[in-house]
């Protein structure tokens, strides 16, 4: 076949690839590459493929890949880690996929009043789910939303040192580490870690105590938290925190808040987390959504890098309309000079959170709460009666949990393998993820697993366990 220019890739014509190569001053552009160590490149023997150029086509070639494919759909699923199936309304995707929506994120002035109105529809629902005033859009994902978080403190503070807990995922730890910076860099941030107490699973306000001083920044915390252990000393951590002059960041799982109090009743000063549980269908490598909220304090407001939307009158008497605020202290208004820089990030996702928050409101909330909690609990006791299974922890989970498979005498990576024969996905394997945790796997029951589904997955390690 004959090379030609990619219909679905921009300059991908010869000319215009050399016009961009005397623009830049290079010959080639291996020039540009140079820089990148070779154990970090491309296999050469890579065999490039020839463009597909018939949408027909490339539409056969991806419904063939993924007809058939394994999925949290096509299989019972005990996957989380980060992210979750749960029910997504039908509602949701009507919504979202509407052209009025899905075609303003930046649309013309006519198209922005309902965008903002459907934007500041979320932040308030939000903002009342989590206690707090003042909500930014959403960035692309808890550990982003994090990491802005922990900067936004050293900020306030003017310190240079954030405490986490030593048992944060290990995905959300490395965009925290990203955000937080090299040390050659200028504005880097140190991470501590706090132990984490195996006994317990949360973080004990003595160990806190034990690693704070003056430096401190920042302490984060979660609840639940990456083993899905709710801590239940939010309020003394808290209390630990602010006695050195720290900000409290805490991250959450807002489905957990609509049975448990916010931690920022306990006073938290910003919490972070996902909006993917909330209307958001699971997707692979793509963005999730991320939330920061505070209280409505302009000390807090000056810091967010994320865009906001606010309410106000017009200068018709009874009128409101909806429009961005603090737009200048953004990398949209300020580029390399804003509060971080965000981007472009899932505006859209936020349209369906607030799909999702109204349609199930307060009672629905706690409901959907109350339903993952008991289905979490009921199916822990049941793995935790297997022979050579354990479930630590077991009375103060949330939807997640960490199964000990040690006494089985075989690696997460078998079970996990024999579940699959069986159309079953295991939880998500943590050896080597932590220290003490070789043999272990986190679990994650919603409120789409059935008694049925426990069943098989009882039923399943029985058969594969047995000895």
């Amino acid at each position: 076949m004959t090379p030609s220019a990619h219909p679905y890739m921009a300059n991908s014509a010869a000319q215009s690839g050399q016009a961009l190569l005397e623009a830049v001053g290079v010959a080639s552009a291996e020039e540009l590459f140079a820089q990148i160590p070779e154990r970090d490149r491309a296999d050469d023997a890579i065999a490039a493929r020839p463009g597909i150029r018939s949408e027909l086509e490339l539409r056969r070639m991806l419904e063939g890949r993924l007809r058939g494919g394994i999925s949290t759909d096509s299989h019972i699923s005990f996957l989380g880690g980060g992210y979750w199936k749960h029910y997504v309304p039908a509602l949701c995707d009507e919504i979202a996929a509407r052209p009025e929506i899905s075609t303003s994120v930046w649309g013309t002035p006519s198209s922005d009043h309902g965008r903002n109105q459907a934007w500041f529809e979320f932040t308030s629902q939000l903002g009342a789910l989590l206690d707090l005033e003042f909500v930014g859009l959403p960035v692309y994902s808890w550990g982003c939303a994090a990491g802005h978080a922990l900067r936004m403190a050293a900020r306030l503070t003017g310190r240079s040192v954030v405490v986490i807990p030593s048992n944060v995922d290990r995905e959300r730890r490395l965009v925290i580490d990203t955000y937080c910076g090299s040390r050659e860099l200028d504005g880097a941030l140190t991470v501590r870690e706090v132990a984490v107490d195996p006994a317990t699973g949360t973080v004990s306000p003595a160990a806190l105590t034990a690693v704070l001083d003056d430096d401190v920044a920042a302490v984060y915390l979660e609840t639940p938290n990456s083993w899905g252990v709710i801590e239940l000393e939010m309020a003394a951590l808290i209390e630990a925190t602010h006695a050195v002059g720290a900000e409290a960041v805490v991250g959450v799982d807002p489905i957990a808040l609509g049975a448990l109090a916010s931690p920022a009743a306990a006073g938290a000063d910003i919490l972070v987390g996902s909006i993917q549980p909330l209307g958001i269908h699971l997707y692979a490598g793509g963005g999730v959504g991320g939330f920061i909220a505070s209280r409505d304090e302009e000390r807090y407001a000056r810091e967010f890098p994320t865009l906001q939307v606010s309410i106000a009158p017009t200068l018709r008497e009874g009128e409101r309309a909806f429009g961005m605020t603090l737009f200048a202290q953004s990398s949209y208004g300020s580029r390399e000079l804003g509060n971080d820089w965000t981007g472009n990030s899932v505006y859209l996702w936020a349209v369906r959170a607030a799909v999702y928050l109204s349609l199930l409101g307060p009672a629905g909330m706690r409901e959907l709460a109350e339903t993952n909690a008991a289905n979490a609990r009921a199916t822990a006791e049941l793995l935790d009666a297997l022979p050579g299974v354990s479930v630590p922890h077991l009375d103060r989970v949330f939807k997640e949990f960490v199964v000990d498979f040690r006494g089985t005498g075989m690696p997460v990576a078998d079970i996990n393998a024999a579940l699959l024969t069986r159309g079953i996905l295991g939880g998500h394997d943590l050896t080597g993820s932590h220290d003490g945790l070789d043999g272990c796997a986190l679990y994650c029951v919603t409120e789409l697993t059935t008694e049925a589904d426990v069943r098989a997955l009882i039923t399943a390690l029985e058969e594969v366990t047995a000895r």
